[in-house]
């Protein structure tokens, strides 16, 4: 028995050494490591809220819609008709043929005017009004425009209240504006979603158009049906917890909860979703969460949109070298507990090839994954080659020329793919966490984009901006940045000045600037701006109805 003994300790002890030799690593888990996919889910507790504050409210318009009498002389108009979004109003009137409907809110200067159009012909019409000023008399113009060709138009005025104090317009100064250049189109405005605080958004001019008083963390998700994908809480003093989708006017389509003690692991609660969302092809969400074991932020999950059930998990312990998680001393922050190795901080997914971006801050680390598998095509990193474990290495890309390595990068995403061919874009805020750039850490953030040739496994810069503002715009902590339409970047140097300002800038292809707004923040309160977004909130694929 002793013989069998020591032979099997001496083949441990070989099968060790030959790993260390041939660069491999022992990959054997502990059980308090990892957790199975059916314990996660478990400790994510998702629940389909079937009833919401906004309910009775849509019943009630709908019986307006099917029993006033309202037409375009004498419009039904319902300034912040679900109470959480004052500078909107739902308008209702009758025509006595089938019209279509345009409309237009007037604005107080040169391109500030935002114009919405109804699709399609009908007799009813229920006109979601986006876009009013604060504390002012707004002037909304009607057309309608009959099948025969004929046109009828009609002027109406709607009041709005002051905005809060926690939302100050005088805290928005804007230095820059070139509305002949920036990228405004009919109805886009630029969305400032807060760290811990209620999002709002504003024009050229820095004038606030919308905001909501729901508080919001992180998740700003424009849908591919024109909703958004917010996350919210119960109370003031709670966590964010409640996923919701809603719209423009406050409307509540769908919510999710989930155990904010992770399946009972935790002492107090603590807000389980984090950073980012993506929408999959067939509707189902992809969420960046905490899985309730002693490690955070590490791990994404598909959530099915009609059930609120969670059927897919990718857990990143299970997919990255095991000593990245386990000699990593990096703690949780925001009042988790555990862990901080990874830090997901976004993500973005390919329609067209199945494919997923994530961002890990905490390693200064950009990898593509294929979604279906689960398994790695590339990855970006200051880590040398040399280090990852031999199964990895023909998976790091070698950067050319002059190309820089991010650190504690956001908010990457796919700019284009042809053939091997893809370019991202990303927002470098530029400090080493682990494995970016020691040399240029904490002089200077910018928004960069890459060129990966998959085939060569290498990786150029093409294009930045934000080193030749210098460490006055270096931002340690969140960030984003924004292809436009036209070709403009929109940049968000979100935590300016320890946190004090954040910095919204918009630029042209060769860096020059021509939109400057400098939002004025309070630490205390993390009100600064984790992302920046330029949104149509009258997105071609939404269509408001109180009867469905």
């Amino acid at each position: 028995m002793k013989k069998i003994r020591g032979w099997l300790i001496f083949a441990a002890a070989l099968m060790v050494a030959l790993v260390a030799v041939a660069g491999w690593e022992y990959t054997a888990h502990s059980k308090s490591d990892l957790l199975s996919e059916e314990q996660i889910i478990k400790n994510l507790g998702t629940k389909l809220v079937t009833e919401n504050s906004t309910t009775a409210l849509t019943k009630k318009y709908a019986k307006i819609v099917k029993d006033g009498d309202y037409d375009l002389k004498n419009p039904y108009i319902k300034v912040n008709p679900y109470k959480t979004s004052p500078l909107t109003a739902l308008v209702y009137f009758k025509t006595p043929k089938k019209a279509q409907v345009s409309y237009t809110i007037e604005g107080k200067s040169d391109k500030t005017s935002i114009t919405n159009s109804v699709k399609g012909y009908q007799t009813k019409h229920q006109l979601p009004i986006v876009g009013l000023y604060a504390d002012y008399e707004n002037t909304v113009k009607i057309t309608v425009k009959y099948q025969s060709g004929k046109k009828e138009t009609k002027t109406i005025k709607i009041k709005t209240g002051k905005l809060p104090k926690y939302l100050d317009q005088n805290d928005v100064k804007v230095t820059k504006n070139d509305k002949s250049k920036m990228q405004i189109g009919d109805n886009e405005l630029t969305l400032v979603d807060r760290t811990a605080k209620q999002v709002y958004a504003m024009d050229a001019d820095g004038q606030i158009r919308w905001y909501s008083t729901n508080w919001n963390q992180h998740m700003f998700e424009q849908l591919k049906n024109g909703h958004i994908m917010v996350l919210n809480k119960s109370s003031e003093n709670g966590k964010y917890n409640l996923l919701t989708e809603t719209d423009y006017l406050g409307r509540i389509y769908r919510q999710y909860s989930f155990d904010g003690t992770l399946g009972g692991n935790l002492s107090h609660e603590v807000t389980v979703i984090h950073h980012d969302i993506a929408e999959l092809p067939n509707g189902n969400l992809l969420l960046t969460v905490s899985d309730g074991s002693k490690y955070t932020e590490d791990t994404v999950v598909e959530l099915n949109r009609k059930t609120g059930k969670i059927v897919r998990v990718l857990d990143f312990k299970q997919i990255l070298p095991t000593s990245m998680y386990q000699d990593s001393k990096q703690k949780a922050s925001d009042g988790n507990i555990g862990t901080d190795w990874l830090h997901i901080n976004a993500l973005d997914y390919n329609s067209k090839t199945g494919k997923l971006l994530v961002s890990a801050r905490n390693q200064d680390l950009v990898m593509q994954l294929d979604y279906a598998t689960g398994k790695i095509e590339w990855i970006f990193s200051g880590k040398d080659k040399n280090s990852w474990p031999a199964k990895y290495r023909d998976k790091v890309l070698s950067p050319t020329g002059n190309t820089k390595v991010t650190g504690g990068q956001h908010g990457v995403y796919l700019l284009s793919q042809k053939g091997n061919q893809e370019t991202i874009m990303l927002y470098d805020n530029n400090i080493a966490v682990q494995n970016g750039d020691q040399k240029t850490s904490g002089k200077y953030s910018a928004a960069t984009v890459y060129q990966i040739d998959q085939q060569k496994k290498t990786v150029t810069q093409q294009w930045s901006y934000g080193k030749s503002l210098g460490q006055a715009n270096f931002t340690p902590i969140i960030g984003y940045a924004q292809r436009l339409a036209n070709g403009n970047t929109l940049i968000n140097f979100g935590y300016k000045n320890d946190g004090k300002e954040s910095n919204v800038i918009e630029v042209d292809a060769d860096g020059n600037q021509v939109f400057n707004a400098t939002l004025s923040n309070n630490p205390a309160d993390k009100t600064y701006a984790y992302r920046a977004y330029r949104i149509q909130f009258y997105p071609g694929n939404y269509h408001f109805d109180v009867t469905k």
